[in-house]
């Protein structure tokens, strides 16, 4: 049943011939304008509203391709159907240059005709009711997945599968189950931080079997098996990169790369570049880069730099392994930077392992914070994984990644911390020393309500640094953030729905890691 009315045009020089499609068009309940020629099909597009054009290709004055096009100079948003006698492959790629909707080639039946109709304006509302239908089914199984959840694999399984139906409803035009999906993701991320408070000092025990991948272990366990020295290695580490953005970039590469393994591992606390990339990098824990380099490590409450030497940890855990390789890295924080990167493939390609280090989602996330222009475009999720994706296909990285498709080469996708959406602020009293971060504090002076963070009274257990003996950690929670009480009311209004990494939830601990060859 059609709620609207639907208004098509059928341009054809032998539209006379055409009634009977036309009459079951109508039955259907469509609105059919007829017309026999292209200037006439120019003028009733311009003091009229349709939502599809059929189109022939091959009548007398105005071909189709021309009328098309200046149906293009009035309105770019018709959907456009070419109908036309010939197969000719010229004029079938004219078509396509022109955006057209869809193609179709005469003799064409009624059937044929609605059901292309269908294909384009109610594509739409198809998936939508097709999406909900699935959803609905799942409902009930994922909500039994969170309270079943006991093991690290249960929470990979399952925060797959909620960024999975992300996807699938971001599709949809109903906004009541995106909503609905939303307070399952929310129960689940509460559960989630329950389970890693409970586990995850006991993850840091490497005699424990059922520990997760972590951070300094990446390295040792995923890439180090995969160097080949007869085939050059890439391991790409895109900075704050989120398991479903990861799924939105691995989306593009269809056609160039094909992925042999797609895991999820997990980030240590705090999950903040200083400590989980410095891990990923040394292959140790911060507690032991700060004692064993502390040439390597800067502290919270320092002004400098806090990831300025990976290359220096990454040698270092090289020479502690006796692993000798031809390896390279490289930092890249501009489209400049990158393509100095792209100049040096032919040498890259010596070498065993290459490790390229990209910034720029880390850098949309603060600019997100900082720049109300940049908030408004990237308002929610969706659009934030639009904008990520934008910047991807437009990037040096993709540029390389087509030049070394033609390669036989290995890539490695990963990331160190994820980043998640903040609602709700925490109070939180600190001395001039506490750390800034919204997602967790380190100092010794910290006043707050122990059962709104998860709290490591004793940083050596975690193995984390402390600048004096009696610092601690905190964490923030799921989606809450932790602001002092100074001018408490404007910084929670300021950095309320700003994304934001250092704490405990799905989004921020289970991380992408991916391998991909090329598809030739």
């Amino acid at each position: 049943m059609i709620m609207r009315k639907i208004r098509i045009l059928w341009t054809d020089d032998e539209i006379e011939a055409l009634k009977p499609h036309i009459y079951f068009l109508e039955e259907k309940g469509y609105t059919i304008d007829i017309c026999s020629n292209g200037n006439d099909t120019v003028d009733l597009v311009r003091n009229n509203s349709y939502d599809l054009i059929f189109l022939d290709e091959h009548m007398p004055g105005l071909s189709g391709i021309e009328t098309l096009r200046l149906i293009r100079e009035i309105r770019t948003d018709i959907p456009v159907v070419m109908i036309t006698k010939s197969e000719e492959e010229d004029i079938m790629e004219a078509a396509i240059g022109s955006e057209i909707a869809d193609y179709l080639i005469k003799p064409v039946k009624p059937k044929q005709i609605l059901l292309a109709i269908k294909k384009i304006l109610d594509q739409r509302r198809l998936v939508t009711e097709k999406t909900t239908t699935d959803y609905r089914q799942e409902f009930s199984r994922i909500g039994n997945m969170i309270t079943a959840a006991r093991t690290f694999s249960d929470w990979t399984e399952l925060y797959r599968k909620i960024t999975f139906w992300e996807s699938e409803l971001e599709k949809s035009t109903d906004q009541g189950m995106t909503e609905i999906l939303k307070m399952q993701e929310n129960e689940a991320n509460n559960s989630f931080t329950r389970f890693v408070m409970n586990s995850y000092l006991s993850w840091l025990n490497p005699m424990n079997p059922d520990n997760p991948l972590l951070s300094p272990s990446l390295f040792s366990k995923k890439i180090f098996p995969l160097i080949n020295k007869n085939r050059p290695l890439f391991f790409i580490l895109i900075d704050n990169m989120r398991f479903d953005q990861w799924k939105i970039i691995s989306a593009e590469l269809a056609g160039l790369y094909r992925i042999i393994e797609e895991d999820i591992y997990f980030s240590i606390l705090p999950t903040a570049t200083q400590f989980s990339r410095n891990s990923i990098f040394s292959g140790l824990m911060p507690s032991q880069i700060a004692n064993s380099m502390p040439q390597f490590w800067i502290n919270d409450d320092e002004d400098e730099g806090k990831n300025n030497f990976e290359e220096e940890l990454f040698r270092s855990l090289l020479k502690r392994n006796s692993l000798e390789y031809r390896w390279s890295y490289s930092k890249v924080s501009s489209t400049a930077e990158g393509k100095k990167v792209n100049e040096k493939i032919r040498q890259m390609l010596e070498n065993d392992i290459n490790i390229l280090v990209f910034n720029f989602v880390d850098i949309l996330s603060h600019a997100r914070t900082d720049i109300g222009v940049i908030r408004d475009i990237a308002d929610d999720e969706p659009a934030y994984r639009s904008l990520i994706r934008s910047w991807f296909i437009h990037s040096s990285l993709f540029e390389l990644l087509k030049i070394l498709s033609a390669h036989q080469v290995r890539i490695i996708f990963s990331t160190d911390h994820g980043t998640i959406k903040v609602q709700n602020p925490v109070k939180v009293i600190g001395d001039r020393k506490t750390s800034s971060n919204l997602r967790y504090k380190m100092g010794r002076n910290l006043d707050y309500d122990p059962r709104q963070v998860f709290e490591v009274k004793y940083p050596e257990k975690a193995f984390l640094p402390k600048t004096n003996i009696s610092s601690r950690y905190i964490f923030a929670l799921n989606k809450d953030f932790l602001i002092y009480q100074n001018n408490y009311n404007y910084y929670a209004g300021y950095y309320k729905n700003t994304f934001q990494h250092g704490g405990i939830s799905m989004q921020e601990m289970m991380l992408p890691f991916a391998v991909l060859e090329p598809v030739s």
